[in-house]
């Protein structure tokens, strides 16, 4: 399986680097997940500058897109030349957004009437443009997830995982991450705020 992590200017470091580094744990089984974003450089709200490991073009051919959120967002949603570029189709891809993501997706028209998870800060602008918002740290229904705080990262890379290899392989590559003498606790978390929104779901991305 192959990931976009959209990392744009002003993005949130927790968003960006935790989902890909535990989705990365998928390595051995030829996943990857790329840093993607709209230029060669992206600098972070605290002032990370990294380089991108695909362009905005990429997300037309990931096999999952997921959407990391920031300081600037609102300026993303409003620029015409960066929202065409992201092409996204939930029919063949895994989406997921979280926090300001939420609002990325909810500007391209793929929410619709499905309810979404985001930040406290982002809330007031999903609700604006017609969402509505759960209390709660990950909502998801078919191929479109979304998740709420920062640390909620962890539940949209279980997510993808879980759709793409299964619940153990989501387990274990949460489990190698989680912290030493909670990782029971931590796995267990994962998997009920995420297992609800996969009974009779099939795999989707080989």
């Amino acid at each position: 399986m192959q990931v976009a992590v959209l990392t744009f200017e002003g993005y949130n470091e927790l968003d960006s680097f935790v989902v890909a580094a535990i989705v990365n744990r998928m390595r051995p089984r030829g996943w990857k997940a790329y840093i993607t974003g709209p230029a060669d450089e992206v600098t972070s709200m605290n002032g990370v500058t990294v380089r991108t490991e695909r362009g905005l073009d990429f997300v037309r051919e990931a096999d999952a897109v997921l959407i990391g959120s920031g300081m600037r967002t609102r300026e993303v949603v409003a620029t015409p030349e960066l929202m065409s570029r992201l092409v996204l189709d939930p029919r063949r891809q895994l989406v997921g957004a979280q926090c300001s993501g939420t609002l990325v997706l909810s500007k391209l028209g793929l929410l619709g009437s499905i309810p979404a998870c985001t930040d406290v800060t982002t809330k007031p602008w999903v609700v604006e443009s017609g969402v509505e918002v759960l209390e709660q740290p990950f909502f998801a229904r078919g191929n479109v997830a979304t998740a709420g705080g920062c640390l909620s990262s962890q539940y949209l890379a279980f997510w993808v995982i879980a759709r793409g290899a299964g619940i153990a392989a989501a387990e274990a590559a949460l489990d190698y991450v989680a912290p030493v003498g909670e990782k029971r606790e931590y796995v267990a978390r994962a998997r009920s705020a995420v297992e609800p929104y996969l009974e009779a779901l099939p795999v989707a991305i080989g």
